[in-house]
């Protein structure tokens, strides 16, 4: 069955950086777009980033342009998100998904604070 699992999540400082991977499994993960929602405590749940099956081409919420980067490893069933210049308005929970499928992982929490 499908299993995406996330991982990286934890407590760092405004302008901290963090690393979030999402290990895939059950479905053919390179012929898949993913992406990266996130949902902050009273918050709908938000797209931040989402990539093409190749890594050719990446999409990027207005919020987190120029700081956030999604990426993947293909042979390795990852999806990544590499997030530096972090701010409290980041904090949330962080979900994997396959863009175009109902599929998600539990969830890694991403806290931003002094």
């Amino acid at each position: 069955q499908v299993q995406l699992v996330e991982s990286g999540g934890g407590l760092v400082q405004p302008g901290g950086s963090l690393r979030l991977s999402c290990a895939a499994s059950g479905f053919p993960f390179s012929l898949d777009w993913m992406s990266w929602y996130r949902q902050a405590p009273g918050k709908e749940r938000d797209l931040v980033a989402r990539i093409s099956s190749t890594g050719g081409s990446t999409n990027y919420a207005d919020s987190v342009k120029g700081r956030f980067t999604i990426s993947r490893d293909n042979a390795r069933n990852t999806v990544y998100l590499q997030m530096n210049s972090l701010k409290p308005e980041d904090t949330a929970v962080y979900y994997c998904k396959r863009y175009y499928f109902n599929n998600w992982g539990q969830g890694t929490q991403v806290t931003v604070s002094s």
